[in-house]
């Protein structure tokens, strides 16, 4: 049977959407959700349509109204969800059409009034906030919130026009009372606006109106004068001695009587002799624009002093240079800071014009700018282009006593070179004599012949191996190599030249080993190298390190130890000087072949084991 119900409600579904939908066209919901089988009739026991699927969902009071209430047809998407669609605006729209900004939908009662009021462009804080709405909105009880003005004279103009004390028109007061009155205060009493950019202390304590007489509070002088200029004119002396109108440079706004000026907290501190000196002494002009340059006041001084004259030598007008303020001696200046010491004959010069013709920036450190008379008439200076440094040879204490020390130049003084005379070398004058040896001593080297410098080309460096002893001795050949290496028994020989060079001449030494050697080679008698014609060149069998042992061995070549073999060398060697060249046949007559010769002996008997 619940089937058959069920089945009934599907058809006549179906039956009306064939037909009319009477929700409209785009209504899909399925008709169960509402309708029942029994009957078309809704319920909310019978609907299972849930509200919430919706854009508007049921909330609070909206859960409990009817449906028809919102709903005045079938077509239920025609409904609107706007507040003002079901509800009449009571603030005829004084506070806008959307009720959620006050009220919920439990209840049309308003919970938190201040805190809405927060949300607006006046939020209420002090006073504002425990005063009655009424007071503000006058039509508050016909639930109309007209807006109004948020500034403070919108509601508060009465009570700033009729203010007497002082009275806020004539003095043109701000319109803000905020500037001055506080929202918490409970009365206009006290005000507290802020004047710290012109504290209101001591004598300053007074009404507002008696500065602010222009009718206005804003852009009034802050400067003294522009109160208290009659003060200033009547003030002994203020006006004659043009005194700055700036009154709190002297005076407190506590009491006139009692100035309080300190000269050191200005740009020019009293110091020394300035503090007992008249103001009209130096302010003869007034206190504005006063000079702080010495010479302002003390130029007459600067022109008298004479000891030494500061016009004649130049000398600063920036009197603190060399003075302090307590008194004009003793003079601070120390001529050693600018590096030029005034010690000798300069520390009893008294004039500073002598050496400083009219300033003291241009005066050379150089001797010879105050001192050309003295080079020109010292003797010799001239002719000799002796250098104008003076303090080369000459201290600032004696120009007679002459302290030169050429050992502190760059070319020392050493064996012969202390006897010669200045003029030998600086023949030319003093400043850029060459140090190099031929400078001076190119005609020596060219006569040299033991040996000849200039054939064998030896450096003209004469200090390769000469010293500064005179005569040129003893002379220490470094570069022998160059010619002739010595090593061996020869560097052991080294510093004993006589021994190759015989008779100290150099010229024409051999340089071979028989040239030395002959003596030796000649009284060699094992084996008698005179006898075999040995080759004279040494080395061909000994080393310069020692002549025994010998390098040669005739094993290599030819064994002479077997056999009749041990004969005088010249025996089978029978060409001097040539031992490559030797003579078997000479002892071996019957030789097998000896159309061969020696060679085609040697070929079969080099190892000297065949017919010995």
């Amino acid at each position: 049977m619940f089937k058959l119900s069920y089945l009934i409600i599907l058809v006549l579904c179906t039956l009306t959407s064939l037909a009319q939908m009477p929700h409209g066209e785009g209504f899909e919901i399925d008709c169960t959700t509402c309708h029942t089988s029994e009957d078309w009739k809704v319920t909310k026991e019978s609907m299972t349509f849930d509200h919430t699927t919706t854009r508007f969902k049921l909330t609070g009071q909206h859960q409990q109204i009817n449906c028809k209430s919102c709903h005045q047809s079938l077509k239920f998407k025609e409904a609107k969800s706007e507040c003002f669609n079901c509800h009449t605006d009571m603030h005829n729209n004084t506070l806008g059409s959307e009720c959620s900004r006050c009220h919920t939908t439990n209840n049309w009662m308003i919970q938190n009034t201040n805190k809405l009021h927060q949300l607006t462009r006046f939020p209420l804080t002090g006073n504002h906030a425990v005063a009655d709405c009424a007071a503000c909105h006058p039509s508050a009880s016909s639930l109309r919130f007209e807006p109004l003005g948020i500034e403070c004279i919108d509601c508060h103009h009465t009570t700033y026009n009729a203010t007497n004390n002082p009275s806020h028109l004539q003095v043109g007061y701000s319109t803000n009372c905020t500037d001055c009155h506080g929202t918490k205060s409970t009365s206009w009493d006290g005000a507290t606006f802020e004047h710290s950019f012109f504290p209101l202390t001591d004598g300053h304590r007074i009404a507002c109106i008696e500065c602010h007489k222009a009718g206005s509070s804003q852009k009034i002088s802050s400067e003294c004068v522009s109160c208290h200029q009659v003060q200033y004119n009547n003030a002994k002396g203020h006006v004659a001695s043009n005194f700055p109108t700036d009154c709190k440079l002297c005076h407190t706004s506590a009491n006139w009587l009692q100035t309080s000026f300190d000269h050191n907290t200005s740009n020019f501190p009293l110091t020394g002799a300035h503090t007992s000196v008249a103001c009209a002494t130096c302010h003869v002009n007034g206190y504005v624009g006063t000079s702080t340059e010495c010479n302002s006041c003390h130029q007459k001084n600067y022109t008298a002093a004479q000891i030494p004259s500061h016009t004649a030598a130049g000398i600063s007008v920036d009197c603190k240079t060399c003075h302090t303020t307590t008194a004009w001696q003793p003079s601070n200046f120390k001529h050693a800071a600018t590096g030029f010491e005034l010690t000798g004959g300069h520390s009893t010069i008294v004039q500073c014009s002598s050496c400083h013709l009219g300033n003291t920036t241009s005066a050379s450190a150089a001797c010879v700018s105050c001192h050309q008379v003295q080079f020109n008439n010292a003797k010799g200076h001239v002719a000799s282009n002796f250098p104008t440094d003076c303090k080369f040879c000459h201290t600032s204490a004696n120009w007679l006593q002459t302290s030169f020390d050429h050992n502190n130049s760059n070319f020392p003084l050493t064996g012969a070179h202390t006897t010669v005379a200045c003029a030998t070398c600086h023949a030319n004058g003093y400043v850029g004599t060459s140090t190099e040896c031929n400078s001076c001593h190119v005609a020596d080297y060219n006569s040299a012949t033991n040996p000849n410098h200039k054939t064998l080309a030896l450096p003209v460096t004469c200090g390769t191996c000469h010293t500064t002893n005179l005569g040129w001795q003893p002379a220490t050949f470094g570069i022998h190599s160059n010619y002739y290496p010595l090593t061996g028994a020869h560097a052991a020989i080294a510093s004993n030249c006589v021994l190759c060079h015989k008779g100290g001449t150099y010229p024409n030494t051999p340089n071979t080993c028989y040239g030395c050697h002959a003596a030796d080679y000649t009284k060699t008698t094992n084996p008698s190298h005179s006898a075999a014609q040995f080759p004279t060149d040494c080395a061909t069998c000994h080393k310069n390190t020692a002549w025994v042992p010998s390098t040669f061995n005739h094993t290599q070549y030819f064994p002479i130890a077997s056999g009749n073999h041990q004969v005088s060398c010249n025996q089978c060697h029978t060409t001097p000087n040539n031992y490559a060249i030797f003579n078997c046949i000479i002892c071996h007559s019957n030789a097998h072949n000896q159309n061969q010769g020696s060679i085609g002996c040697y070929n079969c008997h080099k190892n000297g084991q065949a017919g010995d």
